[in-house]
């Protein structure tokens, strides 16, 4: 099951002037939903997909593109309010949802584009508890892993806005259990960074699987097979490049 979040204020975009929220804002002839849903085509007949908004208008504009994507499994829960963060409101919708703890979960961002993503073979691991995608990037405004320093394809550690390391994370989180999700939000490390003392985020919460002896697999992609919007100026950007353009169009027609 893919989750993807839709619940928070698109606040930055808001401050810019933007009178649309980020998810219905136009790029190269589609909105930046349509793109970031689009990442997961290979599997719009075979997976299910929820989405976590706020607002009854949201809820119908989800159901209505949904449609024309011809995904063929769709949940929409509706949340009433502003949550903790997306950890919080994947929590929501899952419960709200009725998710079964044995399911495996997969959450992403909707300002995040992964032209052409496959699962990679941690899905298909036994031994491994969930995976998340990371690439080498420079900044600090994500959220950075630590490789595990002999099992280079695992984790050590999840921080908040803090880098520990170049490998930094695309928004794509791997749950083989709903119910590992669960147990990791109701039993959390202590906050690793002023970031995590403020929110709710999914990534740290890595932390308390790791530390409980299970396995979290790393999944390191090229940085250019991710696309971020989840800025003003990341979309601005996004605008601006006629090669993003390129790429996203073309994965629409596969």
């Amino acid at each position: 099951m893919f989750v993807i979040p839709m619940a928070g204020e698109s606040r930055r975009f808001r401050d810019a002037g933007y009178l649309l929220p980020k998810f219905r804002l136009a790029a190269h002839g589609a909105s930046l939903f349509e793109h970031a849903v689009n990442s997961f085509s290979t599997y719009f007949r075979t997976d299910e997909f929820l989405f976590v908004v706020r607002g009854a208008d949201t809820a119908r504009f989800v159901q209505r593109w949904c449609e024309e994507l011809m995904i063929e499994r769709v949940a929409v829960v509706t949340l009433d309010g502003m949550t903790a963060g997306q950890a919080e409101t994947v929590l929501r919708g899952l419960d709200d949802a009725g998710v079964d703890d044995s399911k495996g979960i997969a959450v992403f961002n909707i300002d995040t584009f992964r032209p052409a993503y496959r699962k990679p073979q941690h899905v298909a691991d036994p031994n491994c508890t969930g995976y998340l995608e990371v690439f080498r990037g420079s900044g600090t405004g994500w959220s950075f892993v630590a490789p595990h320093p002999v099992h280079g394809e695992e984790v050590a550690e999840v921080v908040e806005k803090d880098r520990i390391s170049d490998l930094c994370c695309t928004g794509l989180y791997y749950f083989r259990r709903a119910g590992d999700f669960r147990w990791a939000y109701h039993n959390p490390e202590p906050p690793r960074s002023d970031a995590e003392r403020r929110e709710r985020y999914v990534a740290p919460l890595y932390n308390a699987l790791i530390s409980s002896g299970r396995r979290i697999g790393l999944q390191l992609i090229d940085s250019a097979d991710v696309i971020f919007c989840g800025t003003p100026q990341e979309y601005a950007h996004v605008l601006a490049s006629e090669e993003t353009g390129r790429r996203i169009r073309m994965t629409r027609r596969e």
